[in-house]
């Protein structure tokens, strides 16, 4: 999806980030995390590594199992891995000139890539290393730099580590306006007393004691504005974000049940606002 070099500066509550792989998502947590995600991009909880088609919503064509992005690069890294893989010589290779120029433009023109789904869907299907390809430049895309945020928060409970991977999906995990660290930087300017709370877990933002949970929600206020409100041009094409606030509705659905930690099984919102369980693989 939202694909942005990461890069900290949040100096107001979070020093740079150190480079080791965070402690936060994993293990169970991490798969139903996966899984619930998986449901805003595709509809259900599986992986579909195969999907691909063109949203109209300025990034190109979005495929895999996170909504990789020709016009916002990701789907560029994915294929760079793949040709690792293969030596560089598969069926991506005649394309690769002019999806460098597109991942390096940030357009969405599918001009000289029509074909790009048939092959998207066909190595998903035949070749299990454009799926580990694909599950390489998940984790180290969003699932690390958003866990990075996570930890440098304090965050304790699965449902918030999970919500900033999420976001970071949909937003990217840069500093941008719209992206996952400058939506933390709002976040975090909005608190200048303690807000305490009753989850049991208590961060520090701007020398304040905040309650984690208290923290999540005004989060998701600040995300719910920005998928409304986008500040980037280039994310408010044919108003999309506006029409998925149900990722955030389903996030609060799970905070109202006050399931906080993820071991087993949780419930959250389909994107049709009907509740269902996601359990742990």
């Amino acid at each position: 999806m939202a694909y942005t070099k990461y890069i900290v500066s949040l100096t107001v509550a979070i020093p740079l980030l150190a480079t080791t792989v965070s402690a936060g998502l994993s293990g169970c947590a991490k798969d139903i995390a996966l899984q619930i995600t998986n449901i805003y991009e595709n509809g259900d909880t599986k992986f579909h590594y195969d999907y691909c088609e063109n949203l109209h919503d300025g990034r190109g064509f979005t495929a895999g199992i996170v909504g990789f992005c020709t016009g916002t690069s990701d789907g560029w890294e994915v294929i760079k891995v793949y040709h690792k893989l293969t030596g560089g010589n598969d069926d991506f290779s005649p394309l690769d000139k002019r999806l460098e120029q597109l991942a390096e433009s940030g357009s969405d023109s599918t001009s000289g890539i029509q074909n790009y789904c048939k092959i998207w869907e066909n190595l998903a299907k035949t070749d299990s290393r454009f799926r580990q390809a694909q599950d390489t430049i998940r984790d180290e895309t969003y699932i690390d730099p958003s866990q990075k945020y996570a930890d440098k928060l304090g965050l304790k409970f699965s449902i918030s580590q999970a919500q900033l991977y999420d976001t970071g999906v949909q937003h990217g995990t840069g500093n941008d306006a719209d992206g996952l660290g400058g939506l933390i930087k709002r976040t975090n300017n909005k608190f200048r007393s303690d807000a305490p709370g009753d989850s049991g877990s208590t961060l520090d933002i701007n020398g304040h004691k905040v309650d984690e949970i208290v923290w999540l929600n005004k989060f998701l206020d600040v995300r719910t504005d920005d998928l409304k409100h986008p500040r980037e041009e280039e994310n408010r094409g044919g108003n999309y974000w506006a029409q998925t606030v149900y990722r955030v509705k389903s996030y609060r659905y799970a905070i109202d049940k006050k399931q906080y930690n993820w071991n087993g099984s949780v419930q959250v919102l389909d994107n049709d606002g009907k509740p269902t369980t996601v359990r742990c693989n």
